[in-house]
């Protein structure tokens, strides 16, 4: 029971820490430039035990890392340098304070300290609803495509969580996997810090990241410590756990659609094939961007299929219709494709 109680407490401790260094949000100015970090701890071999549970190209490789100063992708450029990649760190300025500008310069400062190459972007995001999602869009837009994210498995964990309360399927669980985009998907946001910690790199908390009206926090700091009470265990490696056999799944249904789906237009093989496997065709078939439509779309589609409606509205202002048993998008425009 003593050992159980010792590693809920270190299981706590690994959620709700914060190894709060300094605030963006409060700092008038850039600080003067520290003495940079030693070399030395930089090595392959001084990072050796975490870069084993990353992935990373061979050295030499030029690559972009999305960049914000704290410390996860402060970390993945620390690793990255470390395994010898020549590394460019992007930091968004999205103009939603004042102090953004600031902001930026201080971001530029710690990668340059880390010894990348930085490029600042400043885009414009309005005040209003829907900010988070419009920021994100805005930065996805700006940054290089394939560029490196410093998500880790915390972020993993609150992922999950948030696709299924809104009710999603296998591919929204598994979305983030290990690999080239997601190099240090495996480590946990408390070895990041130390990484910083045990180089001298010194990082920024972005004050929004406290924020309990946005639900991820609520996730992070309220909801993952709950479940660690209530389970006797940490929930993260059990979340990440849930997200690789989601993968795993939608792989195989993935298969299932090429083999049984051919064309994903044909309303005779839709019909005749388990509603799952259609459903998946339809997404695949109907995605913008990567995007695919919302559950309500497409049971309004297989109206369509089924002889219900000769036709639908699915999200873009487009229309599905029905032509000669084959299904048709219909554009803004009336040009069906």
């Amino acid at each position: 029971m003593d050992r159980r109680r010792a590693r809920l407490r270190r299981s706590r401790r690994h959620l709700v820490a914060r190894h709060r260094v300094s605030q963006v949000g409060h700092r008038a100015e850039a600080p003067p430039r520290p003495a940079p970090p030693r070399r030395g701890s930089l090595t392959l071999g001084s990072l050796a035990a975490y870069l084993a549970r990353c992935h990373f190209p061979a050295a030499s490789t030029p690559v972009d890392c999305a960049f914000s100063g704290g410390a996860d992708s402060t970390a993945l450029i620390l690793l990255a340098q470390a395994a010898g990649l020549v590394v460019t760190a992007h930091h968004v300025d999205h103009g939603l304070r004042p102090e953004s500008a600031a902001d930026a310069r201080l971001a530029a400062d710690i990668a340059h300290q880390c010894g990348a190459a930085v490029v600042v972007h400043r885009v414009q995001v309005e005040p209003g609803p829907n900010m988070e999602a419009r920021a994100r869009a805005a930065r996805r837009a700006v940054l290089p495509p394939g560029a490196m994210t410093g998500h880790t498995a915390d972020d993993q964990a609150e992922t999950v969580l948030l696709r299924l309360l809104r009710g999603a399927g296998t591919d929204g669980i598994g979305s983030m996997r290990p690999g080239p985009t997601h190099p240090i998907l495996n480590l946990r946001r408390y070895e990041t810090e130390q990484i910083c910690t045990d180089v001298g790199i010194a990082w920024v908390d972005d004050p929004s990241n406290t924020d309990p009206t946005i639900t991820r926090n609520a996730i992070r700091h309220q909801v993952l410590p709950l479940l660690a009470d209530v389970a006797g265990r940490d929930p993260v490696p059990l979340l990440t756990r849930t997200a690789a056999i989601a993968r795993d799944d939608a792989a195989l249904l993935d298969a299932l659609v090429d083999q049984q789906v051919p064309d994903p237009t044909d309303t005779r093989v839709l019909a005749a094939v388990p509603p799952a496997i259609a459903a998946r065709a339809l997404r695949r078939w109907l995605s913008v961007d990567g995007y695919p439509p919302d559950a309500a779309a497409i049971d309004r589609v297989f109206k369509v299929v089924h002889h219900r409606v000769t036709a639908c509205e699915i999200p873009g202002g487009r229309r599905v219709a029905r032509r000669g048993g084959f299904l048709h998008i219909i554009t803004p425009g009336d040009h069906a494709n």
